[in-house]
């Protein structure tokens, strides 16, 4: 499991952001060229990895998170990055196979055109989490 997974899962159990961005236009890695508008693209964009000494002990990982929003108005993109943040920062709790997770919102970027006239821009988080070793 990673940051993006756990961002994924927490886009897509979201109403809020699903009554917007139906859960089939939540994507990991790519964005289809012909994909519908809005849509979100949910990347690892870094990992650390706590290693410990103990054998069998849990490891912490640190990743941080971009979700890249692409919308075909600039009033949706804003709106769609309201609701990813909503989402997500300061989300606590559990996620087989993971535990102890944190989210922290870790900034936005900045707005960019995106493929055919579209509006883009992204949220980026960090998400703390226990794995088993």
């Amino acid at each position: 499991m990673t940051g993006a997974d756990i961002i994924g899962a927490l886009l897509v159990a979201d109403e809020t952001v699903t009554t917007m961005v139906p859960a089939e236009r939540i994507k990991a890695g790519l964005l289809p060229p012909n994909i519908l508008l809005p849509s979100l693209l949910v990347r690892l964009v870094s990992s650390l990895e706590r290693q410990t000494l103990v054998r069998g002990a849990s490891v912490r990982m640190v990743d941080r998170i971009s979700v890249t929003v692409r919308a075909s108005t600039y009033r949706d993109q804003v709106e769609m990055i309201r609701l990813v943040r909503a989402a997500c920062a300061g989300w606590l709790g559990d996620m087989a196979p993971a535990s102890k997770i944190s989210v922290l919102s870790a900034g936005v970027g900045p707005d960019v055109p995106g493929p055919g006239n579209s509006f883009e821009q992204t949220i980026d988080f960090r998400v703390s989490f226990n794995v088993p070793a």
